[in-house]
This record gives C-alpha cells, structure tokens and sequence, in this order.
C-alpha cells in the first residue's frame, strides 16, 4: 500500500484516509438514493396517474359511445313522431275534405228537400185550385140540374094542362 497526500491507494483503488469525506460522500449517496426514491414514487404515481387518465379517458369514451347511441335512439324516435305527425296531419285533411264533402252534399240535399217541399205545396195549391173549380162546375151542374127539373117540371104541367 502506498500513501499519497492522506490517502492509500491498494492497487488503483482510491481510499481516502479521512473519515470526514466518506461520511458526506455517504450522505451525498444517501440523498441522491433519496432523490432517486422520490423520483421512482414520483414515476409509480405518474404511471397510476396516467392509468387512472387511461381509464377516464375510457370510461369517457364509453359515455360519449352511450351518449351517441341515445341521440342516435333519440333522432329516430323524433323522426318517427315527425312521421306520425305527418300521418294524423294527412288524416286530418282527409277528414276535413270529407266533411266539407258532407256538408255539400248535406246542403245539396237540403235544397233538394225545400225544392220537394215547393213543389209539394204548389201541388197541394194546384190540387186545392182543381177542387175548387171542381166544385164550382159541380154547383153549376147542380144549378143546371134544378133548371132542367124546374123547366121539366113546368113543361110536365104544361102539357097536363093543355089536354
């Protein structure tokens, strides 16, 4: 061994004499271990941290997917209702314009009935006229009846008379 300046040397190693530098080298290592801890915690955090971002940024993936699906569900029922709509709005033409037929043919028919129920009281009129002038010609006849039986009567007596 040889000593060189306070320091051994054993065959190229270097071993300082002095207790006073190997107690900071070791502190130095122990806190470059430390460092070195803190950073391999700080690594096993960030990789939980980054899982723990893999997994929400999953499960958001999975929300989003969910998400898509009812709007998705939801579009085709608006356009279903959009579809409905329009079959009842269809329907509701469809049924106005019938009725608009039925009210019509409902006015058709009423004019038809008042033009029936004219025509009816002009023919009981037309009726009502013939029996009067039937009855008029049946007193002229009747009149015409008591002249021919008077005169009958007169010329009877007549002819007793002159024989």
């Amino acid at each position: 061994m040889r000593q060189f300046g306070g320091a051994t040397r054993e065959k190229g190693i270097q071993m300082p004499n002095d207790p006073v530098p190997l107690e900071q080298q070791r502190q130095r290592a122990e806190g470059e271990r430390e460092k070195a801890e803190e950073s391999r915690q700080d690594a096993e955090q960030g990789r939980g941290s980054t899982e723990e971002h893999r997994m929400s940024a999953e499960s958001a993936r999975n929300e989003s997917e969910q998400f898509r699906r009812l709007a998705e569900d939801a579009r085709q029922i608006h356009d279903q209702h959009r579809e409905a709509l329009e079959a009842v709005r269809k329907e509701r033409e469809r049924l106005r314009e019938a009725g608009e037929a039925a009210r019509a043919a409902g006015e058709e028919a009423r004019a038809a009935a008042e033009a029936a129920r004219q025509a009816s009281m002009d023919a009981v009129h037309a009726t009502a006229e013939t029996l009067q002038a039937t009855l008029e010609h049946m007193k002229v006849v009747e009149e015409m009846r008591r002249t021919l039986r008077d005169i009958r009567d007169l010329t009877g007596m007549n002819k007793h008379d002159s024989n």
